[in-house]
């Protein structure tokens, strides 16, 4: 696809829509514009602009749609596939400005929201109320919007679900410029197909979510985590669905070895007790009855000290001691980034009963191939997050380990019913790696709706499929 690239008479329209104030370009565009926190993706944006208000972004794609110009959206940038660079340049659409909570319903317990709103900042408000969104992404500085656009998964999957199970509704403005909105504050709605689900998860390469209605539930009235240390990374995997399978429903289930606590320790200054053991499960419970959620608890330690070897269970049950253990797993990603000179990243998803022998192939891949390779990841829901260090490899050998590894990855991961992506998405940077899982069926499906929604393929354009 050709495109346009912009004139100073766009740039002129530009500033008629957004104000002079509110649109950037050429060399006054700074270097975080163009790339996500991962960095492995880079490109400038010819014009940099930021929305206010849904009318701006409608004005906006009628004159992108009808001149051919390119249009990436962006929050606040932390995702790690390159969905939010702008890989053919022309406009880079900022909705951080948009961050307006505009109305919390308590009779349809619902919460809406502008897509700039960080995930933090909803959790802060609803729990003054009492309430709780349940989603958990790892990186809480994210927009509300660029979770939505990946279906952000988290540390809360394995009980409460992804983004997509808690957005009941969806304001979108579209590549023609109309602006439609999807769903609403209804519990059910069986009236035809889905194009919010459709929506979520598409990566700014369909729509442009300008206004989103959350469904909430009351706060747990209580929880507790436990922290169980383990002999081997084999027992601490396997016992994760054996707890699950024995309905001792954990809010989370995080999985990580003793490498992750040392990077962590060494690069943040952030230190977990207990941290000279070989590997771990951190779990949370959580609840709305006390004794229900101390049963729960009771329950897994015992399981976990006379059935699954752990070598103790400690308990994490007062809000500040939670609060510091859980922040040593949230900064895993940034210690690791500290370790090295360049990581990327793998973010596969399995089913639970293969994840040992997974890691397994992981753990004798990294020696085959001569490069770092930690991880950690969420046991409850499948979902890995392994990473490739480049230490000090050139740039050549880099590339050449990062293709061969990835392809070995994925193409293990796909013989065991695995997925590319299980909650960064796909981006520019996995695009391939989907293509190779996919039939050309279901590719070809994937671009009928692309062009469905987005005829001119301005939206985005390069990522995904």
């Amino acid at each position: 696809m050709k495109y346009k690239k912009i004139t100073n008479e766009d740039l002129l329209y530009f500033k008629n829509i957004f104000g002079e104030e509110r649109v950037i370009s050429e060399n006054e565009i700074k270097s975080e514009y163009a790339h996500d926190e991962l960095g492995t993706v880079f490109n400038y944006p010819e014009v940099l602009v930021k929305a206010t208000h849904k009318k701006e972004i409608s004005a906006l794609m009628k004159y992108a749609n009808l001149h051919k110009i390119p249009v990436t959206v962006r929050g606040s940038g932390t995702g790690l596939v390159g969905a939010c660079v702008p890989i053919y340049g022309g406009v880079l659409l900022d909705l951080t400005l948009m961050n307006k909570i505009i109305e919390l319903d308590k009779t349809n317990l619902t919460l809406t929201v502008e897509p700039g709103v960080l995930i933090m900042d909803i959790y802060e408000y609803v729990l003054k109320e009492d309430l709780f969104y349940g989603p958990d992404p790892g990186e809480k500085s994210a927009t509300i919007g660029g979770t939505v656009s990946t279906n952000a998964g988290g540390m809360r999957a394995v009980k409460y679900g992804v983004t997509r199970d808690w957005v009941r509704g969806l304001e979108v403005v579209l590549a023609s410029g109309e602006i439609i909105k999807l769903g609403g504050k209804v519990v059910k709605n069986a009236s035809g197909y889905s194009l919010k689900d459709l929506l979520i998860g598409s990566e700014g390469t369909l729509g442009i979510v300008t206004e989103i209605i959350l469904k909430l539930t009351v706060k747990p009235v209580k929880m507790i985590s436990l922290l169980a240390p383990f002999n081997s990374k084999e027992e601490a995997i396997l016992a994760a669905p054996k707890l699950i399978s024995n309905h001792v429903i954990p809010t989370a289930v995080e999985f990580f070895l003793n490498d992750s606590l040392l990077y962590s320790e060494r690069y943040l200054g952030k230190k977990l007790p207990h941290n000279n053991y070989p590997a771990y499960l951190l779990l949370s419970y959580d609840g709305y009855h006390e004794e229900v959620v101390d049963k729960d608890v009771r329950k897994a330690s015992e399981m976990l000290i006379n059935e699954f070897n752990a070598i103790d269970v400690f308990l994490i049950d007062t809000e500040e001691r939670r609060k510091a253990i859980w922040s040593v797993r949230d900064g895993f990603l940034e210690a690791i980034k500290l370790s090295t000179t360049l990581i990327d990243e793998c973010d596969v998803v399995l089913p639970r009963a293969k994840i040992n022998e997974f890691l397994t192939y992981v753990d004798n891949l990294s020696s085959e191939l001569k490069v770092r390779i930690p991880y950690f990841g969420h046991l409850g829901d499948g979902n890995l997050h392994i990473y490739f260090c480049k230490d000090d490899l050139d740039e050549k050998k880099w590339q050449e380990t990062l293709k061969r590894g990835f392809l070995k990855l994925y193409d293990k991961a796909a013989s065991f019913g695995g997925l590319v992506s299980g909650e960064h998405g796909i981006g520019f940077a996995k695009k391939e790696y989907l293509k190779n899982q996919l039939k050309s069926e279901q590719l070809t499906i994937m671009r009928a709706i692309k062009k469905a929604f987005d005829p001119h393929e301005i939206l985005n354009p390069g990522k995904v499929i």
